[in-house]
């Protein structure tokens, strides 16, 4: 006999487990806060990639906070998309590259990584979900399943077939292919997420709260502007300051084939993609605008949270490397992050070093969802943002890795001048060269501003940085530096390279 008062043990298990999971559960009375992503494809922070932005740093970074010390763990399109969708280093999730064969939306990604994403713990949480834009470079191939697939987690999905384009692609529409042309007022993709994700917003249940995550392909190449903005910024030109047109002295073998100085022609290129990057991003910025002016118009903005960023910088003329990114060096690690939102206050600008891979928990932290937090690499950077919520502490150092995915004998992309070298100069756009592969730890502390990095290739190479002194990374101090503190570095490095979840957070070291 159960005593008076006493409820059954299943009521209580199902009264506890209600509780543990009501952080998203709960109606929007119970405060549940909604999340808008945005993810830009290529967009460096320190060469001038925010200039254009001025609604974008208006209404989020004004607004909010600006992290001025952000970076991507691998500085590749897909690597790094999979890095934000788990919040996993490549070395954990597996994806090393942009090809299939690096397990960019592969069999195995998709059985594997898909399901440990963020947005199934915010779907089973009670978040209505919404993707519209590029998801993965091979996503929608025939190898990868064609656009068919859906990954787990979503509502709505409005994904792009394949790389960045602005018109003639392909979307895959809750899994149904939809053929695009080339007509601006229906096709231009970055209106067409906008489009697709304000319809969205005024269909969605006001009961529950909801999950934005937008990729428009802006500012990848091709830089197809919309038609109104193809005459802005005609006096712009790539800065011409920091490494730019610099020599790789001793740097790694990839470094050392570009032609310096750089000829007439390869500057003019330059600095047509600058000015074109930028048009491509005053499309992107009329997205913010209007995406902020809808949720205040539902009466829902003071309670979402709402990040800009993107998964890598981008390099136009840097040590001599015409364009590109997938190199260690800051202007291709270092990421644009402004976020705003409850218990943010405006216009902060925050120091401490975070993620790529913080961004998936600190989704979970803010839907009060901790379920999957022992399976990622990455820390929430909520408290950071929001101190009057709880405490938090910064690491002082990560790890940056990076798998090149170029052939043996020169990559196929571009005319071959020996053994796993590429001649991409002076105006070609090299995709990568074989085996530039390398890891690095990037310590960041208050005291020190250092880099440390080992390649994987012929000869074992090392760089080393001290940015306190040398911000643009002119001067590789290997030969320099104190060997106790090298030894620390590699063995910080060590530790790094192969660690897992809350190992990855332990900074005892």
């Amino acid at each position: 006999m159960l005593a008076p008062g006493a409820r059954p043990l299943r009521v209580l298990a199902l009264a506890l487990a209600a509780l543990l999971t009501c952080g998203a559960r709960r109606v929007r009375g119970g405060g549940a806060s909604n999340i808008l992503l945005i993810v830009t494809d290529d967009q460096d922070q320190i060469l001038g990639g925010m200039t254009a932005m001025k609604k974008t740093k208006s209404l989020i970074g004004d607004a909010g906070v600006t992290f001025v010390n952000s970076f991507t763990v691998t500085p590749l399109c897909c690597p790094s998309r999979c890095s934000i969708l788990t919040g996993r280093y490549p070395h954990n999730h597996l994806v090393s590259n942009n090809s299939l064969a690096g397990n960019c939306s592969s069999a195995a990604w998709q059985s594997r990584g898909e399901s440990d994403a963020f947005p199934v713990f915010l779907s089973k949480g009670g978040y209505q979900t919404f993707f519209a834009g590029k998801y993965l470079n091979q996503y929608g191939k025939k190898e990868a399943g064609g656009g068919g697939h859906v990954p787990p987690g979503w509502d709505q999905w409005h994904a792009l077939v394949g790389n960045s384009r602005y018109y003639n692609y392909t979307l895959s529409r809750n899994g149904v292919e939809e053929k695009h042309g080339d007509n601006y007022a229906d096709d231009y993709l970055t209106d067409v997420i906008a489009e697709r994700c304000l319809r969205f917003l005024d269909n969605r249940s006001p009961q529950r709260p909801f999950f934005l995550m937008l990729a428009p392909p802006a500012p990848h190449w091709p830089w197809t502007a919309a038609p109104q903005y193809r005459r802005r910024f005609a006096e712009v030109k790539a800065p011409r300051d920091g490494s730019f047109d610099e020599a790789g002295k001793d740097k790694h073998w990839l470094l050392r084939q570009a032609a310096n100085p750089m000829t007439n022609s390869s500057l003019a290129f330059l600095d047509d993609a600058y000015r074109r990057r930028w048009q491509t991003l005053l499309s992107v910025d009329d997205l913010v605008e209007a995406l902020v002016r809808k949720l205040d118009e539902l009466k829902e903005l003071n309670n979402t949270y709402v990040f800009f960023t993107s998964d890598n910088g981008y390099h136009t003329g840097q040590f001599s490397l015409p364009i590109g990114k997938r190199q260690l060096y800051e202007f291709d690690i270092r990421t644009p992050l402004l976020v705003r939102g409850p218990g943010v206050k405006a216009n902060i600008t925050i120091k401490a070093p975070v993620l790529n891979i913080d961004l998936a928990p600190t989704f979970l932290d803010i839907a009060g969802i901790n379920e999957s937090y022992a399976n990622v690499d990455g820390q929430s950077f909520l408290p950071l943002m929001a101190p009057s919520l709880r405490n938090g502490s910064a690491r002082p150092f990560f790890l940056v890795e990076h798998t090149g995915e170029g052939l043996p004998g020169g990559d196929p992309a571009c005319p071959a001048i020996g053994p796993g070298l590429s001649q991409c100069f002076p105006d070609c756009v090299c995709e990568d060269s074989f085996n530039n592969t390398y890891a690095c730890v990037r310590t960041l502390d208050g005291r020190h501003d250092m880099q440390y990095c080992e390649f994987a290739d012929s000869e074992s190479f090392v760089e080393v940085y001290d940015l306190s002194s040398d911000p643009h990374q002119l001067q590789n101090i290997v030969k320099k530096v104190d060997p106790a503190v090298l030894q620390t570095m590699n063995q910080r490095l060590i530790k790094l390279q192969s660690c897992q979840g809350a190992g990855c957070r332990d900074f005892a070291t």
